[in-house]
């Protein structure tokens, strides 16, 4: 039944336009309809609307770093300061060339892999560029100096379930050498037939081995280790069809073998009203986050920042990007926020880039952040095709 009313609730918003009003909260459908039925995005916002609407603190500047990109998702450095952004509408992954000429843009644009199946996640280790499909994991030679692929692409891991929603895989090598992979639940709450559904998996370099580390993590998009500690955190969205302050979406210590709540249960281990009944065991045992961003904020690619300049308040913090709601009568997210872990080990949130969203009206949806060796940072948004960078200001010589 709530399958049919959220159908219903989308088709009337394509005649009417937002229709929060027309059912009840836990129903609400609150996103641009273009983007909602066909992920379609806008235009790039003209310099003059980025100068007066995005902001950043005080100390950083921010400028576009390359445009035209639409649907550029999940982000990474190279070795020699070049982007590589994943573009899984096309199926491809871009090479954006490091700005040599100091202008603030992007020197140049070339495809370096084409005809994927809605590539994502990517990750460069020992001369490998390692890409996740939606149905697979591939891998192929990549020089970064010649800005260059060798050799076939090679399907390392195959079958990975593609059916139903969340269709995105983010991977990336760990500390430990092995390739961590996340996938999301096929539908909003269930329980899954596929136990590699709501989980991260991890294996081997060449795809052996492969092991389902945690559980119950509805959609991690985005996961990164903590370099003071070397712990495993992902994000995670919360569940829709709750209203619009509930579930809270989830940042979980990923721990091997933990199970973080869902379906059974939503937050701090609250039960759900769908499945929770009856699954009293799991529950009790269900590692619960180590902090919440608000409901529907939809938390996607997460960095550890490396390398913070001493003293600008930002060594050991994390950046996540927050996607933004749907499923909320009002709007809520979209933009960048900065995670700070206080001596007693609770977590701090505070805004770092803010003006995606202005009464209702978007300009942009955050997906992933990437941090340079220089200390620039780059951030996606799949909405209007933009490559942001955000710079420190140069402190004067002493």
């Amino acid at each position: 039944m709530r399958r049919v009313v959220l159908i219903l609730v989308v088709l009337a918003g394509a005649s009417f336009g937002a229709c929060h009003w027309l059912v009840p909260e836990r129903f609400a459908v609150n996103a641009p309809i273009a983007y909602l039925l066909f992920q379609r995005g806008i235009e790039a916002p003209p310099a003059a609307t980025v100068a007066d609407r995005l902001r950043v603190p005080e100390g950083f500047s921010i400028s576009q770093f390359a445009t035209g990109l639409a649907n550029a998702r999940f982000l990474r450095l190279t070795p020699t300061g070049d982007l590589l952004v994943s573009v899984p509408r096309t199926g491809s992954v871009h090479l954006l060339e490091r700005d040599a000429d100091g202008d603030g843009r992007a020197d140049g644009d070339r495809i370096l892999l084409e005809g994927l199946a809605n590539p994502h996640g990517l990750d460069l280790h020992q001369g490998w560029l390692y890409v996740a499909e939606t149905n697979a994991i591939g891998r192929i030679r990549f020089d970064p100096d010649r800005r260059e692929t060798s050799g076939a692409y090679e399907r390392i891991v195959a079958g990975l379930p593609e059916k139903g929603n969340h269709w995105s895989r983010t991977l990336r090598v760990g500390p430990d050498g092995w390739l961590y992979v996340s996938i999301g639940s096929s539908c909003n709450v269930c329980e899954e037939e596929d136990p590699r559904r709501a989980a991260m998996l991890r294996m081997q370099l060449d795809g052996s081995g492969q092991e389902i580390l945690a559980t119950g993590l509805r959609n991690s998009v985005g996961f990164d280790w903590r370099p003071a500690t070397g712990e495993l955190f992902a994000t995670d969205n919360g569940r829709d069809l709750l209203g619009d302050d509930f579930p809270p979406c989830e940042l979980n210590r990923i721990t091997p073998g933990g199970f973080y709540g869902w379906p059974y249960a939503n937050g701090d281990n609250v039960p759900d009203p769908d499945l929770g009944a009856g699954h009293e065991a799991q529950i009790a045992r269900a590692l619960p986050p180590v902090h919440s961003f608000r409901a529907h904020n939809a938390p996607l690619g997460i960095v550890f920042l490396r390398s913070p300049p001493v003293g600008d308040g930002y060594h050991d913090a994390a950046l996540v990007a927050l996607h933004g709601s749907w499923n909320r009568t009002q709007k809520d997210g979209y933009k960048v926020v900065s995670l700070h872990w206080n001596a007693d080990g609770s977590i701090e949130e505070r805004d770092f880039m803010v003006g995606f969203e202005r009464d209702g009206e978007l300009i942009g949806r955050p997906v992933d952040v990437a941090e340079a060796p220089d200390g620039a940072l780059y951030v996606s948004d799949d909405y209007a095709g933009v490559i942001y960078r955000v710079t420190r200001a140069q402190r004067p010589a002493p």
